[in-house]
C-alpha cells in the first residue's frame, strides 16, 4: 500500500474519531513489514519474523534507534573514515536504503537520552545534540564528556548506558584475565590486592552533561566486574543491570582442580543487578552455576570448592553457561511483542572461543522473562542461526556473531553482527 494511503488513514484518525478503530486496523495492515524468506537465516519462536535491515557495514558493535526510526551504529574500527553509521528507511519497507556516517573514532558504546546521542571510543565518551528534526547537528564537533579512561589491550571497550537522573555509566574492563602476577600463565598466583581495581574492573558513574570529566570527576559505582560489555538501565525498577564476561582458562592453567569439561562450562556468565558500592568479586571469586555459589579462584587459594572471602560478594540475578561472551543487554519495553516479553531481558551472546574440546557455544540472542527486576521463568534461546552451522567447533568458522541490541519505536528488535556488519530486524505478527 502506498504512502499516500497511509497518510489518508492517519488523517482519518484525526478528522473522524468514530472511525478510529477501523482506521487503526487499516494502518497496521498498511505498515506491515514482511520478513525475508527463511527469516534471513534466523530460527525464531512462532509468530516472529526477521529481515535483513542492512549488510556489510563493518565491525558493527552497539546500536540505538531514534524515535523517528533512524538507526545509529557504533563501529569498532573506522570504515571509510567513519566510526558511527546512520541508517534510514526512506521507503518504509522495513530496510535501510539510506546510509551516511560521521565520527573519526572507533569504539563500542552508543545511546540516546534527552535529545543527545552519546558514543564512546575506547578511552573517551562524546555526545551530539539532536535538533528538532532529530538530526545530529554537530557531527564534526561533538561535546567531550569523559576522557582519559584506561585502555590496555584486552577488555578495552567502553560500553555505556544512562539513567533517568542525569548520570551515565561506563564499563571499564579489567586489562587482565584474572590479575595474575604473570597474565594467563599456568599456575601463576594472583596479585593480592589486585592493583587493577583502582581504575578498571568495574562500572564508573559520571554526569551526563558535564564536559571534560576524568576519573577524579566520576564515582566507582561498582567493582569486581571483569568485563561487562552489555549494560542497560531497567526502567521498571529504575536500576542498572550488566552482563559479566567470566574469566578464561581454568582447565588450561589449573588442571589439578578442573578437567576439560569443567573448564568449558565454568565460570558462569552472570547477569548482575548493580547498586552503588557493590562488589562482584573479580578476580578473587567466580560463580559456579553447578554448585550455585561463588567460589574462590585458584589464583587466590581456591580448589574448586572453597568459598572464603567470596561469601561477601554479590551473586548474579541469572547465571548462564560459561564462555558464551554476552555483548548486548536490552530490557524490552515495546508493545509489538507478546506480553511475556514485556520488561524481560534480551542478551546477545557473541559466542565462545575457548570451550575446546567441547563444541563452542553462544552465537545467539537469549531471552529471560522478568518481573520487577527478577527472573519470572527460565532463560531461553530467542534467535538462533547466526553461526550458520549446527555445531561450532571453531569460532573462526561462524558466519555472524551477535553483539548489539536495540528496540525500535514500533517495538521491533534490532541485532548487530560485528563479524560482517549485518543488522537484523525481528518483528512479530501472530498472523504471519
Amino acid at each position: 500500500m502506498t504512502k499516500i494511503f497511509k497518510k489518508l488513514f492517519a488523517v482519518a484518525l484525526v478528522t473522524a474519531p468514530f472511525f478510529s478503530e477501523a482506521a487503526d486496523s487499516l494502518i497496521k495492515e498498511a505498515t506491515f513489514i514482511r520478513p525475508d524468506a527463511a527469516n534471513a537465516g534466523l530460527k525464531l519462536p512462532a509468530g516472529f519474523g526477521a529481515l535483513m535491515y542492512a549488510e556489510n557495514l563493518g565491525q558493527a558493535r552497539h546500536i540505538v534507534v531514534n524515535k523517528n526510526g533512524d538507526v545509529y551504529i557504533k563501529l569498532a574500527r573506522l570504515k571509510n573514515g567513519k566510526g558511527i553509521i546512520k541508517l534510514r528507511d526512506k521507503n518504509a519497507d522495513g530496510r535501510s536504503d539510506d546510509t551516511s556516517g560521521f565520527a573519526d573514532y572507533g569504539g563500542t558504546g552508543i545511546a540516546i537520552k534527552n535529545n543527545y546521542l552519546y558514543a564512546s571510543s575506547n578511552t573517551d565518551v562524546y555526545r551530539y545534540k539532536l535538533n528538532a528534526n532529530n538530526e545530529v547537528e554537530n557531527e564534526a564537533k561533538p561535546e567531550h564528556i569523559i576522557g582519559g579512561l584506561i585502555s590496555r589491550g584486552q577488555h578495552n571497550t567502553k560500553s555505556i548506558t544512562l539513567d533517568n537522573s542525569g548520570n551515565i555509566y561506563v564499563n571499564i574492563g579489567a586489562f587482565s584475565n584474572s590479575c595474575q602476577e604473570q597474565d594467563r600463565q599456568n599456575g601463576s598466583k594472583g596479585k593480592d590486592p589486585c592493583p587493577i581495581l583502582d581504575s578498571a574492573g568495574g562500572v564508573w558513574q559520571f554526569k551526563a552533561d558535564k564536559l571534560d570529566q576524568t576519573y577524579k570527576d566520576g564515582v566507582r559505582y561498582a567493582t569486581g566486574t571483569r568485563n561487562v560489555v552489555g549494560l542497560d538501565w531497567n526502567t521498571e525498577i529504575n536500576e542498572l543491570f550488566v552482563m559479566q564476561q567470566g574469566r578464561d582458562q581454568l582447565f588450561q592453567m589449573w588442571p589439578q582442580f578442573y578437567n576439560q569439561k569443567q573448564g568449558a562450562e565454568l565460570p558462569a556468565e552472570e547477569m548482575f543487578l548493580v547498586k552503588k558500592g557493590m562488589n562482584f568479586g573479580w578476580p578473587y571469586c567466580f560463580y559456579d552455576h553447578f554448585q550455585n555459589k561463588k567460589i574462590l579462584a585458584p589464583e587466590y587459594g581456591g580448589d574448586g570448592k572453597k568459598i572464603g572471602r567470596c561469601a561477601e560478594m554479590q551473586n548474579p540475578v541469572v547465571a548462564f553457561p560459561g564462555h558464551m561472551a554476552p555483548n548486548g543487554l536490552l530490557f524490552y519495553t515495546g508493545n509489538m511483542y507478546p506480553e511475556k516479553y514485556k520488561n524481560g531481558a534480551f542478551i546477545a551472546f557473541h559466542g565462545s572461543w575457548n570451550r575446546s574440546p567441547e563444541p563452542q557455544e553462544g552465537f545467539y540472542v537469549a531471552f529471560v522473562p522478568m518481573k520487577e527486576g527478577k527472573p519470572a521463568g527460565k532463560w531461553e534461546i530467542f534467535a538462533n542461526g547466526f553461526s550458520g552451522v549446527e555445531k561450532v567447533e571453531n569460532s573462526r568458522d561462524v558466519k555472524y556473531r551477535p553483539c548489539g541490541l536495540a528496540q525500535g519505536p514500533d517495538g521491533s528488535l534490532y541485532v548487530t553482527d560485528d563479524n560482517k556488519g549485518n543488522i537484523w530486524r525481528i518483528i512479530y505478527n501472530s498472523k504471519k
